[in-house]
Parts: structure tokens; C-alpha cells; sequence
């Protein structure tokens, strides 16, 4: 499937209905969800098992499947989320398995983790539970962070090492009250990380 088609799909991914500020819930755009999955799916890394960690409302675990992954896991401790997932998953003729859980409490082993962690904009080191669960849980991991995390990530995920890292647009709509703009484009880093292990 080409990275247009995969966009258009995603587009009809449902948002957030009451997204909350601590959680830092903001939805994945679906044309940066389409190239994060395009590029894990040309790295050979969407044909097994993959799980979305902090999945909210389930683009990127869609897309893994939509893109093939034989079976695919969304993690999230927001159980209305994880509703408008299942609905999305049913809306897109996909089959995704989603639990609600902590992200520290999640188990078990696959292939790959895709995620879109809180960036800790509100509380200091909220992406630092989910990188430890994805290098303990996974052999590959894709998460999108702040632009300028490089150094830290670098020493954070130690052993496993950044593959590719590149910088992203994110466009971020008006979500909360304190945003000032109806838009805002902030850049962000990919990577691709290889946990050896």
C-alpha cells in the first residue's frame, strides 16, 4: 500500500472526544502516523508482532495493521480512548487487540513498538515509562519525541542503539485551552531504535 492510501485511511481515525491535559492526549496527524508506519513497514519491522503503547485512539496500531503485521496490540490506561480505538479498528475492517493497562504493567514480547509517548511538556520524564517498557518488551522500537531529545534518548535506551532518526512535522491542533493558535506546527524526532538483546 502506498503512503497516500495509508494516509487517506488514517484520516478517517477518529480524534480524542475529551482529550486530558495530564495524559498529554493529542492525536497522531494521519499524514505523520502514514510515514512512520510507510518507513517501519520498508524496514521490514510490520510483518510480525507489533503493539502501540499508549495507542489512544489507535492510528498507528491500525496502520500496522492495515500494513500487515500479522498481530497487533494497543496499550492504554484511558478506557474511553480505547473505546473510539475499537471503534476505529471496526470502522477500518482491521482486527486489533486493545487493553487497558499501565504502561509499566505491560508484558510479554513482540517484534516491534510503535509509539507516540507523552513528550513530558506537563510532567518532566512522562516518556521515560514507556521507553523502558518498549526496550524490555521489543526488538524494535519507533517514537516520535521533542526535536533536541537525540542525546538523551541516546543514553537512555543504553545498550540499544538510535538506527535512524529523522526530524517530522506535527501538525498540533487547538486541543486545550492554553493553546493560543488553531494550529500549530511543532517539529519532532523519529527514530528507530534497535534493542539488542
Amino acid at each position: 500500500m502506498k503512503q497516500r492510501k495509508l494516509e487517506m485511511l488514517l484520516e478517517e481515525v477518529e480524534g480524542f472526544s475529551s482529550p486530558e491535559l495530564e495524559l498529554e492526549q493529542y492525536q497522531t496527524p494521519s499524514p505523520l502516523a502514514a510515514e512512520i508506519l510507510h518507513f517501519a513497514y520498508m524496514q521490514g519491522d510490520l510483518d510480525e508482532s507489533v503493539q502501540d503503547l499508549g495507542c489512544g485512539t489507535g492510528i498507528l496500531a491500525i496502520g500496522a495493521k492495515l500494513l500487515g503485521a500479522r498481530k497487533v496490540v494497543g496499550y492504554d490506561t484511558d478506557p474511553k480512548a480505547l473505546e473510539v480505538a475499537r471503534k476505529n479498528a471496526e470502522r477500518l475492517g482491521v482486527e486489533v487487540e486493545f487493553v487497558c493497562s499501565d504502561i509499566k504493567k505491560v508484558s510479554g514480547h513482540v517484534k516491534t513498538t510503535l509509539m507516540n509517548p507523552p513528550f513530558g511538556a506537563r510532567v518532566k520524564g512522562r516518556d521515560r515509562p514507556f521507553l523502558s517498557s518498549a526496550l524490555r518488551t521489543s526488538e524494535v522500537i519507533y517514537s516520535i519525541h521533542n526535536r533536541g531529545s537525540l542525546a538523551f534518548i541516546q543514553k537512555f535506551i543504553k545498550p540499544a542503539v538510535i538506527t535512524h532518526s529523522y526530524v517530522a512535522k506535527f501538525p498540533l491542533k487547538r486541543t486545550f485551552d492554553f493553546h493560543q493558535k488553531e494550529r500549530e506546527i511543532i517539529e519532532v524526532e523519529i527514530y528507530r531504535i534497535a534493542v539488542h538483546g
